[in-house]
């Protein structure tokens, strides 16, 4: 018999065993019939011993562990359940249909296995007419369109502190529709309100700051913007391929000026001008560019169409996707932390969120990599020696203890910190400088052209530089620009942790790992087939035509797996305009009376070049454009929504190029191209279109 019990007892773990290498993560998001996302929905395996259960977070994201076979059942209030039969896949993206009871009264639903009494359900309906004094006291600009009023123990809270709840703290959720004629709802457009009571009312009677203090959430403070510095530039205008027949920039993989703009955006302030790249705002989206199938590091791609802003143009988009390096071949990183722990780092957004985002970037290191982290403010100093990336604890304790005092000696700092790199330099590795600050340097040598000669010097070492930069209100946008821009770098703007785990964490290959350095794009246009082009943005990075094979001059690195995108917008020939100014000039396509070859299928010619990471001679590469446009509405989604994200950076500056500046039409093209948005980026500037002040 106990010969018996082993057997049984083992086949017993044996199939538990075999039943959890079967479970897998599932993930998706679940919606209603107009695309919005619904928080707090219940998934549950359905006829499942082990009460597998999981719920939509405010993104309307969720996972689960399943295996195949298990019925997933979703269910949530005023709509109807689906049930969905797993087979392979391990991405579920569910859109739930309305039912037909009326969603106008109060409904509660309990959580955990008991249902809520009627007695629970009658005091939460005599509790909805409460709502009305709370509206009174909230913000409604806070609310945005898409989104529903969230009460929690009585206190309306924001979005970012709803997705912040831990799940097992709510005893009770109500849902209350949406009632145009309801006094609770009166001046907002939001989805409805979702009221919750916890265990214990753990938020009631708290105040804002108390709440975020219980989430760990870190407040924006409330400053003047105008101490913030933004170099100012004026846009591009058009040109004549005859009079100006190159034009020359370098490729810019940076998206700092988009999360700015985000952060004014979601603040309710007005957007200066100055910080709005329009480059950036295109290229803080990815796009579903091939992977390179040559020796070369990365692909080249090109589309032409309409113009959505000036229906007679056309837009040519030009897109790079760099190779797809897997993480295990990657090379081992020698990183150097830059710090700015000086008193302008004190605020919440600066410091506390400095350390949290790195803390991320630690979590992402192997064995084989190593940091180190040098600190300024009075005098900079060494806070820990080059430590391997398999003591995780060592470099975050390191980074815990720090805090924010003094002065700010920058130059000081970027000495020491490539001071070190270089100590620890590893030769055919990734050896780069993270510098992260406010650009507030204001000890030493602290004007931009004192801090552009030191960085251009540095970038002789081999070493590269990311400049990450966070808060408000004394921000020094231009600083930070320079030195990524001079550094062989890139430079981010960090303005949550949501996105310093983009940044540090999903895009870590490209962020940290330079495939390509010293990119360059040269692009003559065929005077037959085009009276002007405008290269849209990049009017920091434009070059002179004798740049481009100038191996002396500096430009864009490229990430591993990072795309780039530029666009031009162009008259064609024979579409009158008021901004060609011709002059006469001749090169390739204007000596067509020389040559047999009329070039009458070519718009355009590219060159591109560039430079191995460790490498100091160029590589040419050539792409010739066909005179092949196709209409908008046959356009790519990519080409939608990159040339959305432009729009409405011309919109906020308010560019004299545009003749259309409806943020309507924005939205719609926006929506149009709304592809392959695993992580919400693009829905999330559809809504900032709809919130920003411009908006009309």
């Amino acid at each position: 018999m106990k010969s018996l019990k082993l057997i049984s007892s083992a086949i017993t773990m044996l199939i538990c065993f075999v039943t959890v290498a079967q479970e897998r993560t599932i993930t998706g998001k679940v919606t209603d019939n107009s695309a919005i996302a619904l928080p707090g929905v219940n998934i549950y395996i359905k006829a499942s011993k082990m009460k597998v259960t999981a719920a939509t977070d405010f993104d309307g994201k969720y996972t689960i562990k399943a295996q195949k076979g298990d019925a997933l059942v979703f269910n949530y209030i005023g709509y109807d359940t689906q049930t969905i039969i797993l087979d392979e896949q391990k991405i579920i993206n569910v859109k739930m249909t309305e039912s037909y009871q009326n969603l106008q009264e109060v409904v509660t639903v309990a959580y955990g296995t008991s249902r809520s009494s009627r007695a629970e359900r009658k005091k939460a309906a005599m509790a909805a007419p409460q709502i009305s004094e709370i509206r009174n006291q909230y913000v409604p600009s806070t609310v945005a369109k898409d989104e529903p009023l969230y009460i929690v123990d009585g206190v309306p809270l924001k979005s970012q502190q709803f997705a912040k709840i831990n799940p097992n703290d709510i005893k009770n959720v109500s849902i209350l529709k949406n009632d145009p004629n309801s006094s609770i709802h009166s001046g907002l457009n939001n989805t409805g309100t979702i009221i919750i009571t916890t265990k214990n009312e753990i938020y009631k009677n708290l105040t804002e700051n108390e709440i975020n203090q219980k989430l760990n959430i870190i407040t924006p403070i409330e400053e003047d913007v105008n101490s913030e510095d933004y170099d100012s530039f004026v846009e591009n205008t058009f040109e004549s391929p005859k009079s100006s027949p190159l034009s020359t920039f370098s490729i810019d993989v940076d998206n700092a000026s988009y999360t700015n703009i985000r952060r004014f955006i979601n603040n309710g302030q007005t957007v200066p001008k100055d910080a709005v790249r329009v480059e950036e705002m295109v290229n803080f989206f990815k796009y579903s560019y091939p992977q390179p199938k040559d020796q070369h590091p990365f692909s080249i791609n090109t589309e032409l169409s309409d113009s959505p802003w000036n229906p007679q143009n056309q837009i040519l988009r030009i897109g790079l996707q760099g190779r797809n390096i897997p993480t295990e071949e990657l090379p081992a990183s020698n990183f150097v932390f830059l710090i700015d722990v000086s008193g302008s780092m004190s605020d919440y957004n600066k410091l506390p969120l400095l350390k949290k985002s790195m803390e991320i970037l630690v979590n992402e290191l192997r064995d084989k990599d190593k940091v180190a982290i040098v600190v300024y403010a009075g005098a900079a100093g060494l806070v820990l020696e080059s430590t391997s990336g398999d003591e995780k604890e060592t470099i975050i304790d390191a980074l815990d203890h720090l805090k924010a005092g003094g002065s700010t000696a920058g130059g000081a700092g970027i000495e020491l910190a490539y001071k070190i790199a270089a100590e620890n330099f590893i030769k055919d590795g990734n050896n780069r400088v993270i510098l992260a600050t406010d650009g507030d340097f204001n000890v030493g040598g602290s004007s931009n052209t004192d801090m552009e000669t030191l960085i251009e010097e540095k970038r002789k070492t081999g070493v590269f530089l990311t400049c990450l930069g966070y808060g408000m209100g004394n921000y020094k946008d231009s600083k930070m620009e320079v030195l990524a821009d001079k550094g062989n770098g890139n430079y981010a703007y960090i303005d949550d942790i949501q996105e310093a785990n983009r940044f540090l964490s999903k895009e870590f290959k490209g962020s940290m790992f330079a495939i390509a350095k010293d990119v360059k794009i040269q692009i003559e246009f065929n005077p037959k087939q085009v009276q002007a082009y405008r290269l849209i943005g990049y009017e920091n990075r434009k070059l002179r035509s004798e740049d481009f094979k100038n191996d002396a001059i500096d430009a864009g690195e490229l990430g591993s797996n990072h795309t780039v995108t530029a666009l031009y917008e162009i008259i064609p020939a024979g579409v009158k305009s008021d901004f060609l100014n011709n002059q006469p000039d001749a090169l390739k396509y204007t000596k067509v009376q020389e040559s047999s070859n009329n070039y009458n299928n070519e718009l355009a010619t590219i060159k591109f070049r560039y430079k191995k990471p460790d490498g100091d001679k160029s590589i040419e590469m050539v792409k010739v454009v066909e005179n092949k446009a196709i209409s908008l509405q046959n356009a790519s989604n990519d080409f939608k929504f990159s040339t959305a994200a432009a729009w409405f950076g011309l919109k906020l500056r308010d560019s004299k190029f545009i003749t259309n500046k409806s943020s309507e039409d924005i939205i719609k093209l926006a929506k149009q191209g709304l592809s392959k948005d695993s992580g919400g980026y693009k829905s999330e500037f559809i809504r900032l279109i709809k919130s920003s002040k411009t908006a009309q």
